[in-house]
């Protein structure tokens, strides 16, 4: 018997994917062999993704949610679970992300990412997790970021969210992975993505962070879903609790 990293049959959510990260995320996962689920605030920014994974022979099924709405979490959740019958696997990547220096923040400003990274992605949590208790086995992989290691200056707020994606990350495995759902999180280094093209497309600021990386390049949407396929995979049964970093050795120094 070999690892396996096949997906098929298996439900699978993402949140947050009508751009970036969470839109590759969904198509990696569809072309693994899972049926996928994506969601957004708004229905609209999900038909291309649907129709470009069903034209690649995927399955796909849009549902609307802002994870901002807790109560919205909830009933999307559990209307996913009975249409598809199942929830297999979560991969918490709504977020938010802003520079502000620390003494320019303003309450709305933390606020504002909390309700989303930290907030919103536990009570993800908590409803995939409840319909994945009851069933007896799931995967949970939360976005995180290197971020939630290392301090990035002007990103006091954004920082802290992703320190508690973290701690969350760690609890719900505690208290979970003895009844078959396990609980991760990927954290990613600066990875390009239409998002941030505007500052890595400016050399100055895109050598300032490769100096940082030993690698010697910022991160592509594939090298983190590569993270995200092998923890929602099989291959990954005896991993919980843990942050695996796709940072090219940025936190290694």
């Amino acid at each position: 018997m070999y690892p396996r990293f096949d997906l098929t049959n298996k439900v699978a959510v993402v949140t947050g994917a009508s751009m970036g990260i969470g839109y590759g995320l969904a198509k990696a996962l569809a072309n693994a062999g899972a049926m996928v689920i994506v969601t957004a605030r708004s229905l609209s920014g999900l038909e291309k993704l649907v129709e470009e994974i069903r034209a690649e022979g995927g399955q796909a099924y849009a549902l609307q949610m802002d994870v901002r709405d807790v109560g919205r979490i909830g009933t999307a959740l559990e209307e996913a679970r009975r249409r598809f019958g199942r929830i297999d696997i979560l991969v918490n990547n709504a977020g938010l992300g802003a520079n502000h220096p620390a003494v320019d923040v303003t309450e709305e400003d933390w606020d504002e990412m909390m309700a989303v990274n930290l907030k919103g992605l536990f009570f993800c949590c908590q409803a995939a997790g409840r319909i994945m208790l009851r069933q007896g086995y799931g995967k949970i992989v939360n976005m995180s970021s290197q971020a939630s290691v290392v301090g990035i200056r002007d990103h006091a707020v954004y920082c802290a969210s992703k320190g508690g994606v973290n701690q969350l990350t760690r609890v719900l495995a505690l208290e979970w992975s003895g009844k078959g759902v396990a609980v991760n999180a990927v954290g990613p280094t600066f990875t390009y993505t239409p998002g941030t093209a505007e500052r890595l497309d400016d050399p100055a600021y895109l050598q300032n962070v490769v100096d940082r990386i030993p690698s010697g390049r910022v991160a592509n949407i594939n090298d983190v879903a590569g993270a995200v396929i092998y923890l929602a995979s099989p291959a990954s049964d005896m991993v919980t609790g843990t942050v695996l970093l796709v940072d090219g050795g940025w936190t290694a120094q």
